[in-house]
């Protein structure tokens, strides 16, 4: 072992150990901090500091947890929050009942402060009860709850003690039904019950069969239908083993019309509804398959509207076709306002069915709209400027709710520190026009139920140029498919998609770069990229109730098949090289909610692309990058790999992106509220990029060419020790979020550095790699 290293040793010793005692010095600080509380407590009362339920049952029964659960949701009220054994908010509260508190305690009382709860504000034998209602509500009859003080002198503390006792089991289930036709559709809708025999009562599980029973009525014509016009009635009279019967059944005297079907005998839209003047008079109308369409001008053509409604003339109401249709007008991205309201006709005239109108109000958006962003941008690289974005979108283009949208971005970026590349800028813009058509070409909207399907066509170029270097210039063309199949699944398909990468203005230093690095050259040939994509999301975070969803979204991008195809045995296509690969990607996150905005979240992602036929490397506008504010936050953007290599020895930033083909991240944050806007972060990150083909070198590449490839392939090329070549940084977070627009400042340091030899990689966060043990990164929006 060298002095050096046993230098390095005894400093992060040392530093382990004030690690250590300053943990140590904290905790003592709490403890005193925490009785300092004790002190503010009048004299006849005590600090309640929660309760504990404790449950014995038979064996029988099995697992209590879910009850346990349940019954914990009734300790009411919850005690004063704590914070590593202390409790700030109590303590901000005593401090400003002194006599003169001072501005900055009631100021810090108003925002955090929180009311004492004391033992007396609690009252066990209503807890009880509650207790006791809710066993029997889940069929534990007969069950006993008794509580008991546990307590000190200025503190206490409740035990309750719950007595299971055997639940109540499903022996008969039966529909009570007589001559009325209602009661077929109820049978109907029993056979997808949730009650099954050999269940305990649960009297929650019956309020919701019953919701269930009316929501399957309401899409078969009975609109006036009710779930309190059901009733479940229970018999244990035929049992003395804790069984029971239960049955099923209509209430006495429910409305006659309530018990009937409706039809939908008319329907009217207006597509260009006011609600300033709600007027209902306009003077042209038109008839599309049995509807009326009434508007003052033609505003949306009722021959393309129609099919977006999926009711028609004669069909049963279905409640479920009525929000349907209400969702997928709403989408067209029209209109600002759906409302479908349905009227009872007189039903006299027969008591089998009944009738009903329909009207449809739809209130359009306004149908241009311009929209100017300002922007200051700094980046974890370096690299600073403003920015401007101007959007122009016109809605309803062709009468036929079609969207044509505009987008010119300018911006400027220099790098204001760097070392030896510290001036180098950039200046960037583009402009890219889109048509979207509220529908699947050729085919018909109503061929899908859930939304209206979008078909989009892109145009659009871009230019890049980075001083001192060299001018990017792109032309790109888009021909693609979005749909939602359904609340949680969303596809996108392009099956045309055009990218032409034009390289100009080189400098000879750029050319030299490229000289000696073959992996950055080759990515730079291949100028014309035309193949498909196709991207398959799942998420289930549109979903609030869920208090575990999980995200998932895979891509899959293959380009110049169809062009080998065409141009048979030769590498270009009108004169210019085409570049054939596959290449896929997963990204996969789950999340665990609980408390207040309380979640903890894992991320996985992976991605490969695969250079074929025409190419030897990816484009390098298809290469996976590692680090920066959405990736590994302890790096800068686009600083990891691949592998063990590091463009820069010296240490300072580069101003060329590292990449690779394969790409593997993880990711761990746990996300919690501070006060109003204000959230924090705790998180964890680990990634690199990676080669996993060699790249072709000439044969009169020259020595340093060469030796710069072997050096990339050495280090880049993924191999079983890619974990110990992970860059891996741990770090805290801030958050402002203001109804869903976030800004993000995150402070990361690396755990380990890939580049660094080997045996060396790993470091003490936040202590270690001086100048660069602390990485800032500010964001809009969460990282994932």
């Amino acid at each position: 072992m060298t002095r050096r290293t046993e230098i390095k040793k005894k400093n992060r010793i040392l530093k382990a150990s004030f690690t250590y005692h300053y943990a140590l010095l904290l905790l003592l600080t709490a403890s005193l901090y925490s009785c300092g509380v004790s002190k503010f407590i009048p004299n006849g009362e005590a600090l309640y500091t929660g309760s504990k339920i404790n449950i014995e049952s038979n064996k029988d029964i099995g697992n209590t947890k879910k009850i346990s659960q349940e019954l914990h949701t009734l300790l009411d009220p919850e005690p004063n929050s704590k914070i590593l054994g202390i409790r700030p908010g109590l303590y901000l509260h005593y401090k400003t009942q002194k006599k003169n508190p001072g501005f900055l305690n009631r100021w810090l009382n108003k925002k955090w402060g929180e009311e004492p709860v004391y033992l007396s504000d609690v009252n066990p034998q209503r807890i009880e009860q509650l207790m006791l209602n809710r066993l029997d509500n889940r069929g534990f009859f007969y069950s006993k709850v008794s509580s008991k003080l546990d307590s000190t002198r200025k503190h206490a503390a409740l035990r309750y003690q719950v007595e299971l006792q055997q639940p109540y089991t499903l022996e008969q289930f039966k529909l009570d039904k007589d001559s009325l036709p209602i009661y077929n559709d109820i049978s109907k809708a029993l056979t997808q019950t949730e009650i099954k025999l050999g269940k305990r009562f649960d009297l929650e599980l019956m309020k919701y069969e019953r919701e269930r029973i009316d929501q399957e009525l309401k899409q078969k014509g009975y609109y006036n239908f009710n779930p309190d016009f059901l009733i479940f009635e229970v018999d244990t009279n035929r049992y003395d083993n804790k069984k029971f019967d239960l049955f099923l059944r209509l209430k006495k005297n429910v409305p006659k019309k309530s018990l009937v079907p409706y039809t939908i005998d008319s329907i009217s839209v207006f597509p260009n509804f006011s609600i300033d003047t709600d007027t209902l008079t306009p003077s042209s109308t038109s008839t599309i398959n049995g509807m009326s369409f009434f508007q003052k001008e033609e505003f949306f053509k009722p021959k393309k509207l129609e099919p977006y409604i999926l009711f028609g003339l004669g069909q049963k109401y279905n409640s479920n076709t009525a929000r349907l249709t209400s969702n997928r007008l709403s989408s067209l991205g029209t209109y600002k306002f759906v409302n479908i309201r349905f009227n009872e006709k007189d039903t006299s005239a027969t008591d089998s069915v009944g009738s009903l109108s329909a009207d449809i109000f739809l209130s359009p958006l306004t149908k241009r709209s311009v929209r100017a962003e300002f922007q200051a941008v700094t980046k974890s690289n370096g690299f600073a400027g403003p920015g401007v974005a101007v959007t122009y979108n016109n809605r309803n283009l062709f009468r036929g709710g079609e969207t044509f949208g505009i987008t010119g971005n300018f911006a400027y970026e220099t790098q204001l520190s760097g070392g030896n590349n510290t001036g180098l800028s950039s200046i960037a813009g583009g402009l890219k026009a889109d048509l979207i058509i509220p529908s699947l070409l050729p085919f018909s909207p109503r061929s899908f139920k859930y939304a209206v399907p979008k078909t989009k066509i892109s145009l659009g170029t871009d230019f890049l140029k980075r001083s001192k270097l060299y001018t990017l210039s792109s032309f790109n063309t888009s021909f693609g498919y979005t749909w939602n199949a359904n609340k949680f699944v969303y596809h996108e398909l392009n099956p045309i998609n055009v990218n032409y990468v034009n390289l100009s203005n080189t400098t000879e230093e750029f050319l030299a770069i490229l000289d000696n690095n073959p992996f950055l050259s080759q990515s730079f040939e291949q100028q014309f990229i035309a193949g498909l994509n196709y991207t398959f999301t799942y998420n289930e975070l549109v979903d609030p109730n869920k208090s575990r969803p999980f995200f998932v979204s895979t891509s899959l991008d293959i380009a110049g098949n169809t062009l080998n195809l065409l141009s048979g045995s030769k590498t270009t296509i009108f004169g210019l090289e085409y570049a054939q690969y596959a290449k896929a990607d997963i990204d996969f996150r789950y999340y665990i909610k609980w408390a207040k905005e309380q979640a903890l979240v894992a991320r996985l992602y992976g991605g490969w692309g695969i250079p074929y036929g025409n190419s030897s490397t990816l484009p390098f506008v298809k290469q996976f990058f590692s680090g920066g504010p959405y990736s590994v936050r302890a790096f800068n953007i686009r600083s990891l790999g691949p592998g063990t290599f590091n463009s820069v020895e010296d240490g300072t930033s580069s101003f060329f992106d590292q990449s690779g083909n394969l790409k593997l991240e993880a990711n761990l944050e746990y996300r919690f509220p501070i006060w109003s806007y204000f959230k924090g972060a705790i998180f964890a990150d680990a990634g690199n990029v990676w080669l996993t083909n060699e790249t072709e070198i000439s044969e009169d590449a020259s020595a340093e060419s060469i030796e710069f490839n072997e050096e990339l392939l050495a280090k880049g090329k993924f191999s079983s020790n890619w974990a110990k070549e992970l860059g891996i940084g741990l770090g805290v977070g801030l958050r402002v979020d203001i109804q869903s627009f976030v800004l993000r400042f995150d402070f990361s340091s690396p755990l380990q550095v890939p580049y660094l030899p080997e045996g060396e990689r790993i470091r003490i966060p936040f202590f270690d790699g001086g100048s660069n043990n602390l990485i800032f990164n500010f964001a809009i929006g969460y990282p994932f």
